[in-house]
């Protein structure tokens, strides 16, 4: 099997997993490219001891780890703008293994001992390391938040989930419509959407119309990744997958929340 069939199934996970990292899309992808180019060169090796998976966001982490913020110049963080640039200062006030180990485990779904092989680091480091992280973040969190979901169940866990954080629920929808509706009423500081809703509209197309009027992070959570996955999604946001577990919805606030520029600029 070639290397690209081994690793296609994973690339759109490590994409997302380094737009967390990074705060950034653009950036997450340089950080690809260039570990995959060096797999490609036989710069870097995917370990035998590791599945195929692990072994790739080890290789990112081997290219994170040499090169630092160097893949990015002074001009194209400047060409961010402010808020993205105040971002990219406070990911810097994160030491990058405690904010690694905790997006490892909590965004991706890694055990602490495959984080610990990807970190090249000792398990009961990567927990420290993970409470460290959640700790930081935690002190930077508050908002108000949309959540449009069909299903009532599912609608209800997220919402408790939410809540737990600290946040409060302003708005819940069903619909395409509704979702508008309730950022007309109140603008929320976070929304957390379905793509399939309950007459049949699109959560994709809510959070477009949601993102023409206001600059606020996403959080998609669905059981059609695919249809976000291409690249052409609506930025910025993050993507959980259904059946989804408590921890990956609360790491997925905490950091989109976090890196968002929007709201580093309210902060200012």
């Amino acid at each position: 099997m070639s290397l690209l069939a081994r690793l296609a199934p994973h690339l759109p996970y490590v994409r997302r997993y380094a737009r967390a990292l990074t705060g950034d899309q653009s950036t997450g992808d340089n950080y690809v490219r260039v570990a995959l180019e060096a797999l490609a060169a036989g710069e870097q090796q995917l370990s035998p001891d590791m599945t195929p998976r692990v072994a790739l966001y080890h290789v990112f982490h081997a290219i994170w780890s040499s090169t630092g913020a160097q893949l990015e110049s002074g001009s194209q963080i400047g060409a961010l703008g402010d808020g993205r640039d105040e971002a990219s200062r406070r990911l810097m006030r994160i030491a990058p293994r405690s904010r690694q180990a905790f997006l490892l485990t909590a965004l991706e779904g890694f055990t602490p001992s495959e984080a610990a092989q990807i970190l090249s680091a000792d398990p009961r480091d990567v927990e420290r390391l993970i409470a460290d992280a959640q700790s930081d973040i935690d002190a930077e969190l508050a908002t108000d938040v949309l959540v449009i979901e069909d299903e009532a169940i599912i609608s209800a866990d997220i919402q408790s989930l939410v809540k737990e954080l600290g946040h409060r629920v302003t708005g819940a929808a069903t619909t395409h419509d509704e979702a508008v509706e309730a950022v007309a009423r109140h603008k929320p500081g976070l929304v957390l959407a379905d793509i399939q809703l309950a007459d049949g509209s699109s959560g994709i197309d809510a959070v477009k119309d949601i993102l023409k009027d206001i600059d606020v992070p996403v959080i998609f959570i669905t059981a059609f990744p695919e249809r976000l996955l291409t690249g052409e999604r609506p930025e910025p946001t993050f993507l959980i997958t259904k059946p989804f577990q408590p921890e990956t919805v609360k790491a997925a606030i905490s950091q989109a929340l976090f890196f968002h520029p929007s709201r580093h600029k309210e902060a200012a």
